[in-house]
């Protein structure tokens, strides 16, 4: 049984590895923004999850503790990094007119919603004034 536990445990360390060597090679040789953001946010998240669940392997079987610390590790991890990835490509869409200008229009025909003039200001948001 210890040698199967030890097994998975090395197997979830390696696979972790690999996630995050493609995720962390990925964010530094991708060419732009919103390619490079797919890097960390989809292999290094799920790298790190594979090392999260050897630990938890590691101190629930062969240590007899509970592995509560890793779950929420985990869970905040998974809760996280969306946010972050969506709050950076929002952030590269607002600050590239390039960008603006291929989204397609709403349904309503309205601007994409962050771009979109606020009804009490006469400035345009993103133009710089």
């Amino acid at each position: 049984m210890t040698a199967l536990v030890e097994i998975a445990i090395t197997v979830f360390i390696v696979i972790g590895g690999v996630f995050l060597f493609v995720g962390s090679f990925g964010l530094a040789k991708l060419p732009d923004t919103m390619r490079r953001l797919h890097a960390p946010t989809k292999a290094t998240t799920l790298g790190i999850g594979s090392l999260l669940i050897a630990s938890m392997l590691y101190f629930v079987f062969l240590r007899h503790a509970s592995g509560i610390h890793e779950l929420l590790i985990t869970l905040f991890l998974f809760l996280t990094a969306p946010v972050t990835a969506k709050m950076i490509a929002k952030a590269h869409i607002f600050r590239s007119r390039q960008v603006q200008q291929t989204l397609p229009r709403a349904a309503g025909g309205s601007h994409w919603a962050t771009l979109e003039r606020s009804s009490g200001s006469n400035a345009n948001v993103g133009t710089g004034g």
